[in-house]
């Protein structure tokens, strides 16, 4: 029995992740109240399981309790925010973590047993099960006949991340026009409401991290949404990987201000059912994207015209 709890012990550390998620790109400061309905809402999920996150942070000193009144988030700074959330992620997947670094730093090869990462990491079998588990989800690495796992080429490279965004502006689009494409409106909804806050933040208040996070959801989203299974599910490991392997990068504020601008475009027609629209703006929304990264900058792109408008 105590397999269902280690996984319910997950299930918390990653809502308290998305908790913090939250009040970073708000822009909630320490002293400011976390209230149930508003955060069960904000990761569409119930209150109970909202409550257990919530103690999840006060055991991190990152909230406290306050009898009569709730818990109230106690980190001075958006860094503080930033800090515990590394924090919860390494301390739920510490071996994990370190086999993932240790890939994107090239410190490992692509193809690795469980013996030796044990013993690498002076870890348990056990341990190292479960940390290439988390990976298999995450579309990481995958198991080889007999004792081997390899891991997938990652995307965190300059040549990359090219193939990346070649890879999306073709199937983006094909995932929105798949015949059943149906727009999850719930998650829609709570994503616009994310959006709208990332972008009324004050100048200078604009985190890259937290606009990765939105991000990496909306795409998802739209991923998750085709009515193609095979699209569906080859974008959506796709995403995952994204997320697990690719550094933050240090993008100017405008253009993450222009970038969230874009996902509501793309979601406003979503919403109208303009498919086509939708398709076509997310080939710009991409291409711009692709652009302005460092490594894309000088290849001879040339400059985009505007997208279409509605």
């Amino acid at each position: 029995m105590a397999e269902p709890r280690r996984h319910i012990r997950q299930n918390h550390l990653e809502l308290a992740q998305k908790i913090l998620g939250v009040a970073l790109e708000t822009g909630m400061a320490a002293g400011d109240h976390l209230p149930e309905q508003t955060f069960s809402k904000a990761c569409g999920v119930s209150r109970t399981p909202i409550r257990s996150a919530f103690k999840v942070l006060e055991e991190r000193d990152a909230l406290e309790w306050r009898a009569e009144e709730g818990y109230f988030l106690t980190l001075a700074s958006p860094e503080d925010i930033s800090a515990t959330i590394r924090s919860l992620e390494e301390s739920e997947h510490s071996v994990a973590h370190q086999i993932l670094s240790d890939r994107a730093e090239r410190r490992i090869g692509a193809v690795q047993s469980v013996s030796a990462l044990a013993r690498r990491y002076n870890a348990p079998r056990a341990s190292v099960l479960n940390a290439l588990k988390v990976l298999t989800k995450d579309g990481i690495v995958r198991q080889l006949p007999g004792r081997a796992w390899a891991f997938q080429p990652m995307v965190d490279s300059a040549n990359a991340i090219e193939d990346s965004f070649d890879f999306r502006i073709l199937m983006e689009p094909q995932a929105i026009l798949a015949p059943d494409f149906a727009l999850d409106t719930k998650r829609a909804g709570l994503l616009r409401e994310r959006m709208t806050s990332f972008l009324n933040a004050p100048e200078g208040a604009v985190a890259p991290a937290g606009f990765r996070r939105i991000d990496v959801e909306f795409h998802t989203l739209i991923a998750e949404c085709s009515g193609n299974r095979f699209l569906r599910g080859t974008l959506t490991a796709h995403h995952r990987l994204r997320k697990a392997s690719q550094k933050i990068a240090l993008s100017p504020e405008f253009r993450l201000r222009q970038a969230m601008l874009e996902h509501l475009e793309i979601l406003d027609s979503l919403e109208r059912s303009q498919f086509q629209l939708a398709a076509d703006q997310i080939v710009v929304h991409l291409r711009r994207s692709r652009i302005r990264k460092p490594q894309a900058a000088n290849r001879g792109i040339p400059p985009l015209a505007k997208g279409p408008r509605t």
